[in-house]
């Protein structure tokens, strides 16, 4: 019965990374935990490779139309390689109650956020990891020489790394992509475009994924036989979230999103009141 949910949730996951890019994952841990029975500890590493492999999928066809900006990708995925295993050491050493509290105020800051830029920016909301497109005239840079080459300065490096290091942290802690940081910050930061910002993300996503499981894995394992189903699910969906994302993405629908997973996060808030006393 546990297999046969893990496909499910998987599916479930994969679908939702389909269609929206981003915020997707942070379905995975309370589907994990709620649904099959694991604990968060359990839980995070399942859910960080099934978002590490996902993101690495996408990888190939981002260089293949050359969106990808590896200099920042290299940079904010050297913060995240840090970040993870504390995110990951941190969530051993503290009560799984909170890590559940944490979860939870997460995803509805997460909900808000995506609530927030389907609203301000709507053209955003097209730009998923499932469907991007080259479009010329943005500058993937921090900054353009006089002669419009690109010059990395150190500045914007010392940022993204920071930057880097606080998304590891939490990927590692909760289990969550963390596209909803990298994307704006890739954004912001470097002045590069939504389309390539969201295509350089999927390299420090595979990379903070691989790294906080590779963590885990050393500190107490994972549990292969949810692992395995629950990324054959994940396949599946995505496939099917990228065949759909190019008839229903926008800012509707990533409002919808927002909202399942402000839900998602208050009902977790609910349920440790109704078990646990001691939080409310």
């Amino acid at each position: 019965m546990e297999i046969i949910l893990a496909i499910i949730f998987g599916a479930i996951v994969g679908l939702s990374l389909g269609l929206t890019g981003g915020g997707g994952s942070i379905f995975a841990v309370p589907l994990l935990v709620y649904g099959i029975g694991l604990s968060p500890v359990q839980a995070v590493p399942v859910s960080l490779v099934t978002v590490a492999i996902t993101a690495l999928l996408g990888v190939r066809r981002t260089i293949k139309d050359q969106l990808l900006v590896w200099q920042p990708a290299i940079v904010f995925a050297a913060g995240g390689i840090i970040g993870a295993p504390l995110g990951v050491l941190v969530s051993r050493e503290i009560e799984e109650d909170w890590i559940i509290l944490g979860f939870a105020l997460l995803a509805m800051i997460v909900g808000g956020f995506m609530w927030k830029t389907a609203s301000k920016a709507p053209d955003q909301a097209t730009v998923v990891r499932a469907r991007i497109y080259n479009i010329k005239g943005e500058d993937p840079v921090c900054r353009l020489s006089p002669s419009g080459e690109l010059r990395f300065s150190t500045p914007c490096a010392v940022v993204l790394s920071l930057v880097g290091l606080c998304t590891g942290i939490l990927s590692g802690l909760f289990g969550v992509g963390g596209g909803f940081l990298i994307v704006p910050a890739l954004a912001g930061i470097t002045r590069m475009g939504i389309h390539r910002a969201v295509a350089t993300s999927l390299v420090v996503i595979t990379v903070i994924g691989f790294s906080g499981a590779a963590s885990a894995l050393w500190h107490g394992g994972i549990l292969w036989w949810i692992l395995l189903p629950f990324i054959a699910g994940g396949a599946v969906g995505m496939t099917g979230g990228q065949f759909l994302a190019v008839r229903l993405t926008g800012a509707t629908l990533q409002k919808v999103f927002a909202c399942i997973i402000v839900l998602v996060g208050a009902g977790m808030l609910v349920h440790m009141a109704w078990v646990m006393p001691e939080y409310t």
